[in-house]
Parts: C-alpha cells; structure tokens; sequence
C-alpha cells in the first residue's frame, strides 16, 4: 500500500498541509514538538516524498536540462568530451538535489520546447554554434536560467562558461615550435562555424607571430570532430603533404584518429610526426604513445555552470563576463624534435 501525506497526518494529528510543510523545509510556523513528531513517523514508516508534488509545492521542477546537438532526427552521438561533461554535470547538480535532463535538439525550435514542456528550472547548452544561441529570444526562452557552455555567444539571456581556447592554442604551437617545428598543421572543424575553433585557431597563429615563424596556410585541414574524419585527415596528410612533421588537433578524439591514420600511411608518431591534442579526456592516457594534449579542466568548468545556474535561480545578479577557466600543457609521448637527415628514425 502506498503511503501518503494524509496516513502521515492521520497518525500524527495533524493536518496534511503541516506534513508537507515539514518535509519540504516550511518549518517557521510548525512547533518544534509537531515537527519531531512528524519526523518520527516519516523515517519509521520509511516515507519517500514524491519528487512531481514537491515540485509542485515548491513551484520548481528541480530539473536541469544538458541541451546538445543531435545529428538528426533519430540519433544522439555524444563526443568523449561531451560524456565527460555529461557525468560531472550530474554529480555536481545531484549534490545540490536537482536532476539532469539530457536532451539531443535536431531542430532549432526544439530547445524552445523543451523549454516549456519539461518545466525546466535551467539548462545547459552544450556543443552549439554561437550563431544558434544569439537567435534565443525571451519569447523562446521565458524565465528559465541558461548557461552557454564552450560558446562565445553575445546573448544576453545566457551565462558563459568555457575554457581559455586562445591560450590553448598558443601553448600548443608554442610546444611544437619550441620542439623545432616548422611545418605544423591545425585540424579542426570550420573556424567560422564555432567560437572554440576559431580562438584556438588564433591562438595557434599568435605563437608564430611571437616567435617570428613564418606558417603556411596550406598545412590547415579543415575536418570533422570525429575519430573516423581524423583518420581519414592522418591518411590524407601523409599523401598530400609529407613534408608536414607536426600537427596540431583541436580535440583528443580528432587526434587519436590522426595518429591511427598516419600509422596506417607508414608514419610514425613522434618518429615522422608529431602530434598534440585539446581536451585531455580519458583516453588520451590509454593510447600508445599516450597524447601530450591542452588540458582543460572539465570538472570545474561543470561546477562553474552549476554555480551560476544556482545563482541565478537565487535571484543573484549575473556576472559582468563568461567564466573562462585556465588550460595546461600535458607532455607525454607523442611529440619530439622533427627528423633531420643526422637523425633519422628516432
């Protein structure tokens, strides 16, 4: 038999209206005796309050939405950097008792939706492109708190949280170039299509500029953040452009398909060719050589979004800029001084 807030009531006699001020933390106006009582009865009888009527109660789902891109209608595929995200946001949400809502968008409208139909409390957008999130107005958008993360987004109706993408990409220029290197190719997706390519892009060119490197614009492969694109981009460099002895990709899993690649083409890495990845998601740690990658720090940038959702909701003011968080170089195995003719075949 199910229990209620009413068998509660009965037994402590009381009305249910007091029961439920009591579980939900409504406490100022219910006596000290009255509510001992009440929670004597609740943990001996082992009542477990239903999470839609708190809600209710509360006028708050306690529910927050992790909005990503769904390739199309049918199919959700979720990177390794989004999975990492997609753990630590759970955690730090289910600290704070609210509940995660993954929800892949295939079209536009459909984060205006989800929106309403769940009663969400906030939400996070996830891997969207900047041009999306600037065309979120308040009619789409209500009163639901909204953090952008990994967008350089001009919206005023969300809150950033990314990594420093500029300076990731200028330390791993300047690891390569520091290495020697000369002729170091950028992989990545269209800079014009995300914020995060673009500044790591920039990034990457301002260590040339500031060592006074000359870079040809030949050696930028513009390719899908995918494992299988990174493969087929490691082929395709080896064909096209052998005199390439480094390269530079703008996530792990791109870079781990590279290195597949060119070991398929008879390259060696770091032998013919090295390599350096961003994101330092799990895998990089577990491949032979382990990847030298940018590291962001994935867990603070979840507890950040969390923060300034909680804030939000608190009524707090939002902040003057985007939370940008520091990144590092991780060296490991996968890049060294390129090959001269004295040196051949390290």
């Amino acid at each position: 038999m199910h229990l209620t807030l009413k068998d509660i009531a009965a037994e402590a006699g009381v009305s249910a209206a007091t029961v439920s001020n009591v579980i939900n933390g409504n406490r100022a106006r219910v006596s000290a005796d009255t509510r001992d009582r009440i929670l004597r009865i609740v943990e001996r009888r082992g009542y477990v309050p239903s999470a839609p009527a708190r809600s209710l109660a509360a006028r708050s789902s306690r529910i927050i939405g992790l909005l990503v891109p769904a390739a199309d209608q049918d199919s959700l595929t979720l990177s390794p950097h989004t999975a990492g995200i997609i753990g630590m946001l759970e955690r730090e949400l289910r600290r704070h008792d609210y509940h995660l809502l993954l929800r892949g968008i295939a079209r536009p409208a459909e984060v205006t939706e989800v929106l309403r139909s769940w009663n969400l409390d906030g939400a996070v957008l996830l891997g969207f492109l900047d041009a999306e999130i600037d065309r979120l107005g308040r009619r789409s958008v209500g009163d639901v708190a909204l953090v952008a993360m990994d967008a350089y987004a001009d919206n005023p109706l969300t809150l950033g949280v990314r990594s420093d993408d500029r300076e990731g990409g200028r330390l791993a220029a300047r690891h390569l170039l520091g290495l020697g290197h000369r002729r170091i190719a950028f992989a990545g997706p269209a800079s014009s299509a995300t914020g995060v390519v673009r500044r790591r892009y920039e990034g990457f060119r301002l260590a040339f500029a500031e060592t006074g490197a000359a870079w040809d614009e030949d050696l930028r492969l513009t390719v899908d953040t995918t494992h299988a694109s990174g493969r087929e981009a490691g082929l395709r460099l080896a064909a096209d452009r052998p005199d390439a002895t480094a390269v530079f990709a703008t996530a792990d899993v791109l870079a781990i398909g590279l290195m597949e690649g060119l070991a398929a083409a008879g390259r060696t890495v770091p032998g013919d060719v090295s390599v350096v990845g961003y994101d330092d998601i799990d895998i990089a740690r577990y491949v032979a050589p382990k990847l030298t990658t940018v590291a962001q720090d994935l867990q603070a940038k979840s507890a950040a979004a969390v923060r300034l959702l909680l804030d939000r909701l608190a009524g707090g003011a939002p902040p003057d800029a985007a939370v940008t968080l520091d990144v590092r170089l991780i060296l490991r195995g996968t890049t060294a001084p390129p090959c001269t003719p004295e040196s051949p075949g390290r």
